[in-house]
Formats: C-alpha cells, sequence, structure tokens
C-alpha cells in the first residue's frame, strides 16, 4: 500500500449535541480529499441515556456504564460499516480508524484532571477488521494540556494557505483556531453554540433541535438575561481553555432564570444570542484583525445562528469551509482520520501553544485488527 500517509483513513466522532456517528472516509495525498461521508443518528433510547449521561449531578453504576462503552462502540462501528458499504470499499484499503468516541465528561483543571470519551474502540476493531486509534486526548492531558480543542493541528495542516483567518465550529460547544501568516496557531473554547439551545427546544417543544432557528427567530432577544448569563467567568478566561456540557447545561441556564417571566421562544432567542456574542467577543479579544472566518459543524446549518454570527463578527467575511474544499458537516471526522495516521506514523497530534501541555504528544491509542 506504500508509506503511511498514503491510502485511506477513516474518521468517526459524535460530538457534544450526541445526535449519532459522523463517519468520513479520506485520502490525504496529494492533498485531503473526502472521498465518502454519512452521519448515521443514534437510536432515540441510546441519545437519551447519553444525555442524562453528561449531566453534571449524574449518577450511573457501573455495569450500565461498562455497557454503554461497548454499545457506542457497536454505533460507531456500524457507521464505519455502514460508509463503507455506500462506498463499496472493502476494509483492506483503509489503513485506519481514528475515533473520538463520546465525550461522557471534560474536567481538564481539576486536582486529577481528565477528559472521558466512551465507545469501545477493540469493538470497533473487531467488527471492522481495520486498526482502530482512539483516546485521543490523554496524552494530551496527562502532559497537563487542556485535551481540547484538538482540531486546531488539523487546521494548521490543511488551511494553512488560507491564513490569515479563523476556522470556527459550531458544534455543541464553539471553538475557534486563529491561523497567523507566520504559522502562528491559538486554538479554545468560546462557549455553547448549539448545546443550551438544543436543550431548551427538547425541554419545551420535545425536538431534537430548533430546525433552522425557526423557534429562536419567533421569541425576542432579553438583554437582562443576556448579561446574567455572559456574567459567566468562563467567559473572561483567556489563554487554553476548554469547555462543555458539564459546564453548560439546563442547571446553568436554570440558575439564571430565577423569577424569570420571559416566554420560553424569548429564552431561546437568548441563548441564540449568547453564542453569537460570546464568539465574536472571544474574535475581537484574541485577534480582532482577522477579515475571514470559516464556519462548520452542525451550526452551519441554522440560518438564524449564522446571521447573528455574521452580523456579531462583522466586518469579518463569514462562510463556510464549502468555501475551502472541504464539507463543514465533516471537518471534525476528518479530524480523527488525520490524527490516526499522525499516530500510526508517530507524529505529535497536539499544539502546545492550543492546549498548554508540557510538549507536543503523540495522541492515541492503538487497537490491532483482529485475523
Amino acid at each position: 500500500m506504500g508509506s503511511l500517509d498514503e491510502g485511506l483513513y477513516l474518521g468517526l466522532i459524535s460530538g457534544t449535541s450526541a445526535d449519532g456517528v459522523d463517519a468520513a472516509l479520506l485520502r490525504f495525498e496529494p492533498i485531503p480529499t473526502v472521498v465518502a461521508a454519512t452521519t448515521l443518528a443514534y437510536p432515540a433510547s441510546l441519545r437519551t441515556r447519553l444525555l442524562e449521561l453528561t449531566r453534571p449531578d449524574a449518577a450511573v453504576p457501573l455495569d450500565v456504564l461498562g455497557a454503554l462503552d461497548v454499545e457506542v462502540g457497536h454505533a460507531f462501528a456500524d457507521a464505519a460499516l455502514d460508509l463503507l458499504a455506500r462506498t463499496g470499499i472493502g476494509a483492506a484499503a483503509v489503513v485506519a480508524i481514528g475515533s473520538h468516541g463520546q465525550t461522557i465528561r471534560h474536567r481538564p483543571d481539576g486536582m486529577h484532571p481528565f477528559s472521558w470519551q466512551i465507545g469501545d474502540a477493540a469493538v470497533i476493531a473487531e467488527r471492522t477488521g481495520i486498526t482502530t486509534v482512539a483516546d485521543f486526548r490523554r496524552a494530551d492531558v496527562a502532559a497537563g494540556g487542556q485535551g481540547a480543542p484538538l482540531a486546531p493541528a488539523f487546521h494548521a495542516a490543511v488551511f494553512a494557505t488560507l491564513a490569515p483567518c479563523a476556522l470556527l465550529n459550531l458544534g455543541g460547544i464553539a471553538n475557534l483556531t486563529l491561523l497567523a501568516v507566520d504559522g502562528g496557531i491559538r486554538g479554545f473554547d468560546t462557549g455553547p453554540a448549539n448545546c443550551l439551545m438544543d436543550a431548551w427546544v427538547e425541554r419545551h417543544l420535545g425536538q431534537a433541535r430548533d430546525e433552522g432557528g425557526v423557534w429562536a427567530r419567533s421569541g425576542r432577544c432579553d438583554s437582562g438575561l443576556l448579561e446574567r448569563l455572559l456574567d459567566d467567568p468562563y467567559f473572561t478566561r483567556r489563554g487554553a481553555r476548554s469547555s462543555g456540557r458539564e459546564h453548560f447545561h439546563l442547571a446553568w441556564l436554570d440558575s439564571r432564570l430565577i423569577e424569570s417571566t420571559l416566554s420560553a421562544a424569548d429564552v431561546q432567542a437568548t441563548l441564540l444570542a449568547l453564542s453569537a456574542r460570546t464568539i465574536a467577543d472571544a474574535l475581537r479579544a484574541e485577534d480582532p484583525s482577522v477579515a475571514a472566518i470559516y464556519a462548520c459543524g452542525g451550526g452551519v446549518h441554522n440560518p438564524a445562528l449564522m446571521a447573528a454570527i455574521a452580523e456579531a463578527v462583522a466586518p469579518a467575511a463569514l462562510q463556510t469551509t464549502a468555501a475551502a474544499g472541504l464539507d463543514p458537516d465533516f471537518v471534525e471526522a476528518a479530524l480523527f482520520a488525520w490524527l490516526a495516521r499522525e499516530r500510526l506514523a508517530g507524529r505529535p497530534g497536539n499544539r502546545v501553544d492550543v492546549t498548554a501541555a508540557r510538549g507536543p504528544r503523540v495522541l492515541g491509542a492503538v487497537h490491532a485488527a483482529g485475523g
């Protein structure tokens, strides 16, 4: 098959929205190319259990957690096999799978910092017959880093010719990568993108998301609530920082809604404004000279959110990574295909200027395919 830099790699991820598994098949030579991609939705019962597990007060028996780890591993294997079946490409043509897994807790700042993803990689390797690399965050956290975001290293490798620019991922949490002409790079989580809006619409309308931002647009942003939300110390942090559902969740929101008489739609409109405002504030604080922003992730399909961000970051121009040749729905899946390649080649996958780790680290644990 030639060098490890040649051949196909398959990336798998389920983000903080926990709505399913994104799978992307990539070729990296001569340039990174998504050969095929798909999303396999989680069964409703599995998504419900995963969202319950990510609540900060979740109490789950070890037997349940162990079984869930394996069940998620099977869901990831299903996504990989589904993608290969759709393309007619055999497992032998794939050098490796890179699996992010499903984050259930991200605590990089405690006395014993950790970042925990489930989705048994041994199950994926066994089911697919493809060497699988997983647990990408642990080595960076062990070296004193945040373990997140990991995307900036991939952004720097793939989008360097676009510098100076910013890459904006709109998943459950929003994160920014800032690429400078001289090769400098910064990256961090800005706060919520979709996670609070998704949780709020699910509570009130029983929907997984506010399709097109229609519900948010039916309400009005409340300046008083917005200021209470912005008062969280996370939004004024600088340097290496990362977050997740363990910080931004419905209980966090409820604590700021005490005695509120706002309609549910007005709260949704305010949550949308919070996402746009915190992205813009972070961008201006870190690099106000950025003129081009390329967005990816599920949030690009919410025109209300994209319009609010575009207005908040003006005069910087907002567009999606499609303009740079990479499907915005599968940038993160592509990242983990890339990280699998870096791991097998023995190259570091983190950026110390992003995570604040003590040094470059080769990321990921390798699970060899069975016979």
